[in-house]
């Protein structure tokens, strides 16, 4: 087993499933939607971004472009919740909301084709 793939394995799927557990539940609703979920989405899709860095294939290329999608859109929903929660006046509400787990679903989307080529560069590696 190389210990290398399994904690590449880790952090890929657990990015996905942090963003997924911050993306389920009502968009419009603020609290179905936790904030320290979603820096938590965030970090670890961070920290899965830098283990795809070693990787020279083509198939490491399109890993770390999914992961730097994920990662921009992640960005993008952390500086919109500080910012409609703490700059601006009005406060965080359900429209604002609705654009933060917006971009989160972008970035989902990103983590699922991420997975979905890790579980088929496996496929391939068995064969």
């Amino acid at each position: 087993m190389n210990f290398e793939k399994v904690v590449f394995g880790f952090f890929i799927t657990l990015a996905l499933t942090l963003n997924f557990g911050f993306f389920t539940g009502d968009m419009e609703i603020v609290d179905h939607h936790n904030g320290v979920e979603l820096i938590a989405a965030t970090v670890v899709s961070l920290i899965a971004t830098v283990l795809k860095f070693g990787d020279r294939t083509q198939l490491g290329a399109v890993h770390l472009a999914t992961s730097l999608v994920a990662d921009l859109q992640l960005i993008v929903a952390c500086v919109l919740w500080v910012w409609f929660g703490e700059v601006n006046s009005g406060g965080l509400d359900g429209s604002h909301m609705a654009l933060i787990v917006s971009m989160s679903a972008g970035a989902l989307v990103a983590n699922a084709v991420s997975v979905v080529l890790m579980i088929s560069e496996v496929m391939q590696f068995r064969r």
